[in-house]
């Protein structure tokens, strides 16, 4: 795309490029329902409209509660530039409930954007920044920095992180800093670190009349240099500390309430992790009095700090506050109705129905309360109507009234519609259920629908992160998988193995503990032959075991540290390339022993090649239903092998293929269908071959973009043209030929 291209894109709502496009096929693209997954940092209701909320989530977009539709819409799906991906900031206009702004940039190191919606999020303006952000960095939990002039809403603030106060006064169009605003920023952070930088921007409303600038701002400093609450009281050409204002903590959310009172949550650091103190104060503007209203001031009260906040606009003095980081005995929400001379703890008294999302429960009898609560919000119209993010999922209740009496608080998932997680493992079995998958953070499920959460997370071992997955293509309800274990609080760890099988398609699991594979390591790949009989763990001598783990020995003829895939067809071979001499080794013997025959075709230096993460999909697979039928993935091309890989074929394709999959064969046609996640030019996309690779056509279009933040890919081998993708941050999508055409 050329520099003109780039410029319309990126100033343009419209996502159409004057350039040609590649056949597309006509597809409807749907999502594989879990239900959340993720961590959303912050929730916002609009106050100028009720029923209608945003949704910001550190890698997967921004969200919009749809009302009549019952579901969260997400609103970035027609976005290429993955570092768009995460919302630092999001900002519905105060007077105009069709207009919403929101803050993008996920890394520091990505590029940023101010992006501006006249529809309620289903076009958008954007407007790439200067300034860098991190929405997905520590920090990202904390209050809304980019906030609208209630008064004048030409006029934006944001609070960077690195770049100090900036301010638009066209609609987020063009930025200044603002040079009277005393921290300037400590500029670009060093490699793997970052800066909170300005947590909050404030208006007091009664400050200004409609058409004129508010005069009165708070903004929020939660580094240590420059740390605390600073004021302007002439529409931010000047500005002060706060006077007598509470030292040693960092100020990381606030809101104001009609009296001109300002609530303010600390912690000492800035989150989601290592917080191990925190404080609530109020601030009275009109008399410039502070006082400590910290629900929890005991001296056997447990680590942790505050974070969440939310002012209960239809009753003054009447909010609530999340901890956070407080885990054991968890953390809670607390409410006061006094203006924060009593609180009552919510956690005590909630109960949360997760029927319809089971995988909250972990396994176990009852879900948690949450934890990394930074988003937390009261209707404004409604004040029974309460909600607040975890780590994990979103929570809503109209009960909140019912806590203030004391009596029980009923909690549902507030989710439909929203996946937020990272998938790194995919696989679609020929019988059983449709998919199979691994996640990050969320272990992983058999899903035995595809519009409905599984029943059950894959546990006994649970894992935080599912690298790896394999099924028996001859009985395919044995799998076995590797991952990350999640070692239980209490430090109990007869539950972390880092390997599992499954005789049921993964409705149970025991644990695998190869000798000499590492339980915390969670980076060695394991598979299983076609029959099911056997398992090959890559221990720095690959080891087999054929009677479920009880014994194991190791494979003779192999290099170390080599990974062993599986023939899809003949139980007795098994496969492993050798990088650094760019061959085949072959077992005949069911991974007893491995041979090295001269391998033909592959280029001649493959070390690029090879992944250097553990969850990177392997470049070397084995066709379905075939013997002896090898694909290999190279950045110099598609390489093909019939014979066991003995010789290979370059493919002649158009497209430079990243991660490759395999579907049903096309009708009429007997070998599978290819599916691919890569490149044509600068096109990014995914896509389908009915003629072994070598021709492709594009399955998603402009509309499903997804920030092209692809992992992963599996055809179906029962359904032709259905593909399942898994993506960093959007969940499980899947695409489906479009019939009528």
């Amino acid at each position: 795309m050329n520099a003109l291209l780039r410029t319309l894109a990126a100033t343009s709502s419209l996502f159409v490029l004057c350039a040609a496009r590649p056949a597309t096929a006509a597809y409807l693209w749907h999502s594989v329902r879990v239900g959340g997954g993720g961590f959303a940092p912050g929730i916002v209701f609009s106050t100028a409209q009720k029923d209608l909320a945003y949704l910001r989530t550190d890698i997967g977009g921004l969200y919009r509660w749809d009302v009549a539709g019952k579901a969260w819409v997400p609103l970035q799906d027609a976005f290429a530039e993955s570092n768009y991906f995460g919302v630092e900031s999001v900002a519905p206009d105060p007077r105009d409930p069709k207009v919403v702004y929101a803050a993008v940039g996920m890394y520091h190191r990505g590029p940023a954007a101010l992006i501006r919606s006249p529809d309620r999020g289903t076009t958008w303006q954007i407007f790439p920044t200067a300034f860098r952000m991190g929405g997905n960095e520590d920090g990202r939990g904390l209050g809304e920095r980019l906030a609208v002039d209630p008064n004048d809403t030409s006029i934006l603030y944001f609070g960077s992180r690195h770049d100090g106060l900036q301010r638009s006064g066209d609609r987020g169009r063009t930025w200044a800093k603002v040079a009277a605003f005393p921290v300037a920023g400590r500029g670009a952070p060093a490699h793997g670190s970052t800066h909170a930088g300005i947590s909050f921007v404030i208006f007091d409303p009664a400050s200004g009349r409609a058409g004129s600038r508010t005069r009165v701002l708070f903004a929020g400093v939660a580094d240590e240099q420059g740390r605390g609450v600073y004021r302007s009281n002439d529409a931010g050409e000047s500005w002060a500390p706060l006077p007598q204002q509470p030292q040693g903590l960092l100020p990381v959310q606030a809101q104001l309430d009609v009296r001109a009172v300002l609530y303010v949550t600390y912690a000492n650091g800035p989150g989601p992790n290592g917080i191990g103190e925190g404080a609530v104060h109020r601030f009275d503007s009109r008399t410039d009095e502070w006082s400590e209203i910290t629900p929890d001031k005991a001296s056997t009260r447990p680590p942790g700090g505050y974070m969440g906040l939310s002012l209960d606009r239809q009753l003054p003095g009447a909010l609530v506050v999340a901890t956070v980081n407080r885990w054991r005995p968890g953390d809670t929400i607390w409410r006061t109705l006094d203006d924060g001379r009593t609180w009552r703890s919510l956690a005590q008294l909630s109960e949360r129905d997760t029927q319809h999302v089971p995988f909250l429960k972990w396994g176990g009898a009852e879900p948690e309360f949450g934890h990394w609560m930074s988003g937390v919000a009261i209707d404004p119209f409604d004040s029974r109507r309460i909600a607040y993010t975890t780590g994990a999922t979103v929570y809503v209740t109209r009960d909140l009234r019912q806590g203030d009496a004391g009596r029980s608080m009923q909690w549902q998932p507030w989710v439909e519609g929203i996946e937020e997680t990272a998938v790194i493992a995919l696989a679609s079995p020929p019988s059983g259920a449709p998919l199979l998958s691994g996640f990050g953070d969320i272990s992983g499920f058999t899903h035995e629908q595809l519009d409905a959460s599984p029943a059950r997370m894959w546990v006994t071992p649970t894992f935080n992160n599912t690298v790896f997955l394999d099924f028996a293509a001859l009985a395919p309800h044995v799998l076995v998988r590797a991952g990350t274990p999640r070692v239980p609080r209490g430090n109990d760890t007869k539950d972390a193995a880092a390997f599992a099988w499954s005789d049921n398609q993964g409705r149970t699991w025991l644990p695998l503990r190869p000798p000499g594979a590492s339980d915390r390591s969670g980076g060695t790949a394991i598979t299983v032959t076609a029959d099911g009989a056997a398992f090959v763990v890559m221990t720095p001598t690959p080891a087999i075991t054929r009677d479920r783990g009880a014994t194991w020995t190791e494979t003779r003829g192999l290099p170390q540290n080599l990974r062993v895939i599986a023939d899809r067809k003949d139980p007795r071979l098994l496969y492993a390339v050798d990088f650094a001499r760019a061959l085949i080794h072959v077992s005949n013997d069911g991974g007893a022993s491995f041979t090295a025959p001269a391998t033909r075709g592959l280029p001649h230096a493959i070390q690029d090649d090879r992944p250097t993460r553990v969850d990177t999909p392997w470049p070397l697979l084995a066709a379905p239903d075939r013997s002896g039928d090898l694909w290999f993935v190279s950045r110099a091309g598609l390489f093909h092998s019939t014979d066991q890989g003995q010789s290979f074929s370059r493919v002649p394709s158009d497209v430079d293929v990243a991660v490759l999959g395999f579907g049903k064969a096309p009708p009429g046609r007997a070998y599978p269908a290819l599916y691919a996640i890569g490149s044509r030019g600068e096109l990014h996309a995914i896509w389908r071959s009915d003629d072994a690779g070598v021709t492709w056509l594009r399955v998603n279009d402009d509309q499903h973009e997804y920030g092209r933040r692809y992992r992963v890919i599996a055809g179906d081998p029962r359904i032709f043209g259905r593909v399942y993708v898994g993506t960093d941050g959007r969940g499980i999508v899947y695409g489906d030929i479009a019939r009528d055409n």
